[in-house]
């Protein structure tokens, strides 16, 4: 059993690189691409972001956009992954891990108006501040780190700026000179091609290029230094290095850094962490109550077979689970929530407002008469009708799922045997044929349990449920990659790990079933 397990757990390492590939790849090739939502709102940029031209090429720098879709897989892959390369990043006392800042790239056709490109500064590492204590320093440190990154964030945003600037120059010149044909619909033109040309400096629209190509590698030579200022900083080191060495300045070990939001602009990691409690509060309610009935009223079914009860409970379950899940919530929020009816549940949320001054369990209200219901019947009167909505759907397939198992086994020679022994009727269901008919409900466990964590969508649409869900959705739907890969690899991860505990479950429900 140890080297099956240890077999399929080596395995999910190429399948969840297959599954992310595909989601990445399904992204990067649907219209707009990867970053398309940034294209349209401008991400969180800053505001000195200018024309739609500069805004373009300064989402393309900062993550790395115009680079080819494999060569982004493969950076986002690095980051994840325990093992790194390079140098070790560090985290600021704030919790923001710290990277090697992205080289640059050169300004196009830069032969054209210099004979020398400026050369990358030579890195030494800076001089840290200090302080006259341990709190001081760290705070000096900080400061100066932050000093750096941002003279660097204005160098290099004002070079891509230029640089900008400057294919846009370039694409009227192309466009002056005859050569349309290599100018794109950005009005920016293909740089090998119209670079195999010589510059016709007689053009009237050559002035401008020229002038445009100067201001660019001005630009580019300030943001080469204030790299190299940024960099001498980070390998003075700072801040405390993530992770352990095991080549220094090689590899080392360390955790995934699953990066920030395009559009929201946070850690991805703080986005799941505030969305994944608010689901799994809601699927470990919802998903113990689909077996706490489903399971009893199917084996009360298959041990009345073609009674009243039999019949009862399949046309109970059928039509609960004929009802859509988003009438049935549209329902609950009309009849059972609105005032204008029953009033008698929360239209939207989790808590109550001002809820972070309840006391946690009921009380008598702190200097007034009366009862307080307090923050936990507060959060579960709240979730009564998400709840609602998740399990009654649940109780048909398991039901009956459960009852034509337990009638398979009803028809085993096993159980006649067990009959005409004299054992008794009570045993023969719980511990021959119930026991028997486990292998359907593990694998339906298998496939229900990673919706844990993914949530419901609809639900939580309907009921304003701030979960994982809604988290997803707005990452489809904004092409939010690191949103969207990060979700995308846990509940791949916890799909797996699913199907292996099913396997583990089967042998241990049948003795029969061995993987040695």
């Amino acid at each position: 059993m140890l080297s099956y397990i240890a077999r399929r757990l080596l395995l999910m390492i190429p399948t969840l690189i297959g599954i992310t590939f595909l989601i990445f790849m399904l992204v990067a090739l649907s219209p707009g691409g990867i970053g398309a939502a940034l294209r349209a709102a401008g991400g969180t940029m800053q505001a000195d972001v200018g024309s739609r031209a500069v805004q373009e090429a300064y989402l393309q720098d900062r993550y790395g956009l115009d680079d080819p879709a494999p060569l982004q897989y493969i950076r986002w892959l690095g980051r994840i992954s325990p093992l790194k390369f390079g140098e070790r990043a560090q985290r600021t006392p704030q919790g923001e891990i710290v990277l090697i800042p992205r080289g640059l790239k050169e300004p196009p056709l830069w032969e054209w108006f210099t004979e020398r490109l400026p050369a990358e500064p030579s890195v030494q590492p800076a001089a840290l501040a200090a302080g006259e204590n341990p709190e001081a320093e760290r705070a000096a440190r900080l400061r100066q780190f932050q000093t750096a990154s941002a003279a660097n964030a204005r160098a290099r945003l004002r070079y891509v700026g230029e640089r900008a600037g400057l294919e846009q120059a370039l694409g009227r010149y192309a466009t002056a000179a005859g050569r349309g044909d290599l100018v794109d619909f950005r009005g920016v033109p293909d740089a090998d091609a119209l670079g195999r040309l010589k510059p016709d400096r007689a053009s009237p629209a050559w002035a401008e290029a020229e002038e445009q190509g100067k201001k660019t590698l001005a630009a580019y030579e300030a943001a080469l230094a204030s790299r190299a200022a940024l960099l001498g900083v980070i390998r003075a080191k700072p801040f405390e290095e993530i992770g352990f060495p095991i080549i220094p300045g090689v590899l080392s070990i360390g955790p995934p850094d699953f990066g920030s939001s395009f559009t929201r602009g946070q850690p991805v990691v703080d986005l799941i962490t505030s969305a994944l409690p608010v689901t799994l509060l809601l699927n470990l309610i919802a998903f113990p109550l689909i077996y706490l009935v489903a399971i009893p009223t199917g084996i009360l079914a298959a041990t009345k077979q073609g009674r009243w009860q039999d019949t009862a409970i399949g046309g109970l379950v059928v039509a609960l689970w004929s009802i859509p899940t988003v009438w049935a919530g549209v329902l609950c929020m009309g009849y059972l929530a609105s005032d204008q009816y029953l009033g008698a549940f929360p239209v939207s949320g989790l808590h109550a407002t001002g809820s972070e001054a309840f006391t946690f369990l009921p009380s008598a209200a702190s200097g007034k008469a009366g009862w307080h219901h307090g923050y936990l019947l507060d959060v579960l009167w709240h979730i009564c009708l998400p709840v609602f909505c998740l399990v009654y759907g649940g109780f048909a397939v398991l039901s009956k799922q459960t009852r034509a198992a337990m009638l398979d086994n009803f028809n085993a020679d096993y159980v006649r045997t067990a009959k005409a022994k004299g054992v008794d009727g009570r045993t023969i269901v719980f511990a021959h044929v119930f026991r028997n008919s486990l292998l359907p409900l593990i694998t339906m466990f298998a496939t229900i349990f990673p919706a844990m964590l993914s949530g419901s969508v609809v639900i939580e649409r309907i009921f304003t449920v701030p979960g994982m869900g809604s988290l997803i959705i707005d990452s489809i739907n904004l092409r939010d990659r690191e949103v969207l890969l990060a979700n995308t690899l846990m509940i791949a991860a916890v799909n797996l790990l699913a199907l292996l505990l099913a396997d583990i479950l089967y042998a241990a429900a049948d003795p029969r079933i061995s993987y040695k």
